[in-house]
């Protein structure tokens, strides 16, 4: 099943048209999409058999992000050992995890404003939750999962890699720094969800290009390791790392500019595309980036 947001009601995909979630269900199940992963289960099952009247053709451009405004976002750096190994720390031995803050998400087909530093691409496997998770083991993880999506963790290098103490949340949390989309496909959908073919290109130009297979904490065990630690909510967002080939990495270091467009991809889940705009000037990040961490 794929589940869309269009213009903020919860829709289902079906064969390029779209359901509405609540019109369809005589409104059983509510409108706002992280109202109904609240309500998970129930609406999966009810899905099944889902009338399909009143179905209208899907509008790419009517599409938000699958969760526009989840309570908790996680991610996950250096969780690809060719990226692991381009940043230059090694193989880590436990997930990286820090938080995007829920305002950067934002939809498939975004036009983003760059703000003044270095800012950095990474295509991610994003996981959305679709029941309260806490130290829940890896053999039951996916059960917890209501689907997938693509996502770019946008990064700004500058602010992120800050002296003297980094500061990972802020410097990938500005105002659409958060891409996601195009829907949201359900584990079995995919065939085998931990192994996915994901990819980026820059203008056209392919610089990303990776397995989910590779991870090296895949996604059983990072939802393991997280509720080990917190409770996670039905519509939380993992994040769940980027394979090799962001600008950070290369050399010299390439980074966005405005006009830049960004199409980012994962086999069988879709593809988001990201505009990258002009800013309004703002305050530059002091002081000299560390050479480290580049997640």
């Amino acid at each position: 099943m794929r589940v869309a947001n269009v213009q903020g009601r919860a829709h289902i995909v079906v064969d390029g048209e779209v359901v509405d979630v609540a019109a369809a269900s005589g409104d059983r199940f509510p409108a706002d999409p992280l109202e109904l992963l609240e309500r998970w289960p129930e609406f999966r099952d009810w899905a099944a058999g889902a009338p399909r009247a009143g179905a209208v053709p899907l509008v790419a451009g009517d599409l938000g992000a699958p969760v526009p405004r989840p309570r908790q976002v996680f991610a996950i750096g250096m969780n690809y050992r060719d990226h692991a190994d381009e940043t230059g720390l090694g193989v880590p031995v436990s997930p990286s995890t820090f938080t995007k803050f829920p305002t950067c998400i934002t939809g498939p087909s975004a036009q983003v404003p760059l703000p003044p530093g270095d800012v950095d691409w990474e295509v991610e496997l994003v996981v959305v939750l679709g029941r309260t998770a806490r130290n829940v083991s890896a053999s039951r993880a996916w059960d917890h999962v209501a689907g997938v999506c693509v996502g770019q963790d946008l990064s700004e290098r500058k602010l992120q890699l800050i002296p003297p103490s980094p500061q990972f949340s802020l410097g990938k949390s500005h105002p659409g720094f958060g891409p996601t989309g195009p829907y949201l496909v359900t584990p079995d959908e995919l065939g085998d969800p931990d192994d996915l073919a994901l990819g980026c290109t820059l203008n056209g130009e392919q610089v990303q290009q990776g397995r989910t297979r590779d991870m090296l904490f895949p996604v059983p065990e990072l939802i393991a390791r997280l509720s080990a630690v917190v409770t996670m909510l039905p519509g939380d967002l993992i994040f769940t790392g980027t394979p090799a080939g962001v600008g950070l990495g290369r050399t010299p270091p390439r980074f966005l500019a405005p006009g830049d467009v960004l199409v980012s991809s994962i086999d069988q889940v879709g593809e988001i595309t990201t505009r990258l705009t002009p800013s309004p000037g703002l305050p530059q990040p002091t002081g000299t980036p560390r050479a480290f961490a580049r997640t």
